[in-house]
């Protein structure tokens, strides 16, 4: 990594790429990851950060040199014709996102525990592909500043119901959190054990779902401007030798996407 990123110890690439690592680590390898079973709020944290956060810091924190040479690397030909558009991709992660918090789907899913990696594994991988065309390692796979405003409005768009799902829920009237029956189970804890008696107001039933809803909009909202400002950065940054490698000296990559240019593959 710090070959390809042609610095010393710390660079741009390496501090975002390093802080995705450490965030993944936190998700789903810390005891953050059983405390998050406690309540809907710390579950939609947990999941906003592993999707919303740390897809685009490793994406903007992969250097492009070594983007390119994965590039290269034998592959067999049925991934080479693999092909999944970004705006598919979101689509189908808003749909899953929001079946997955369905009580009853969640009950079942929550009760076979490779079945719930599977669910997570699979909506982590659309993850990068729908954040492809705001942080892709190669900026010439970026969508334009115009259109990226665009993309970044639709993916709000498409995950509202999953947030208006848990404010509406909590609205209307309670629901039973699966992930806390499940590990009362595996705690062996007595079962009118709650959540407000293992946590502080404003961590009970009704108030929680409520702040899932809002932490989930709030975190996609916080990733998206993140993503955008990072983006900008690192171009800005970017030495004009580089800029002028893939474009001619009149249109360089920056002048590119000013024009409206600078996607090379459509969504």
């Amino acid at each position: 990594m710090q070959y390809y990123a042609k610095a010393g110890l710390v660079n741009r690439h390496t501090l975002l790429f390093s802080l995705g690592v450490l965030l993944l680590y936190f998700t789903i390898g810390s005891p953050f990851t059983i405390i998050s079973h406690l309540s809907f709020s710390l579950h939609m944290i947990q999941m906003s950060i592993l999707f919303f956060i740390i897809p685009p810091l490793i994406l903007l924190g992969t250097p492009e040199n070594l983007y390119r040479k994965t590039l290269n690397f034998p592959k067999p030909s049925w991934i080479k014709k693999l092909h999944f558009p970004p705006k598919i991709a979101l689509y189908v992660f808003g749909l899953i996102l929001l079946l997955y918090h369905l009580p009853f789907i969640l009950t079942f899913i929550s009760k076979n525990a490779l079945l719930q990696s599977g669910f997570i594994s699979g909506m982590f991988l659309l993850s990068f592909i729908m954040w492809w065309p705001i942080a892709s390692p190669d900026p010439n796979r970026r969508l334009d500043k115009r259109d990226m405003k665009r993309y970044a409005m639709t993916s709000g768009y498409v995950l509202l119901p999953a947030c208006l799902f848990f404010i509406l829920a909590a609205l209307i009237g309670e629901i039973e959190n699966p992930l806390f029956v499940q590990l009362t189970v595996h705690l062996c804890m007595p079962e009118t054990l709650g959540t407000v008696t293992l946590l502080p107001s404003p961590f009970n039933t009704k108030y929680d779902q409520f702040m899932a809803g809002v932490i989930m909009m709030g975190l996609h909202k916080c990733g998206l401007v993140m993503a955008l400002k990072l983006e900008d950065k690192m171009i800005a940054a970017q030495p004009k030798s580089e800029k002028n490698e893939t474009y001619p000296p009149a249109q360089t990559y920056c002048e590119k996407r000013d024009k409206g240019g600078g996607f090379v593959e459509k969504l």
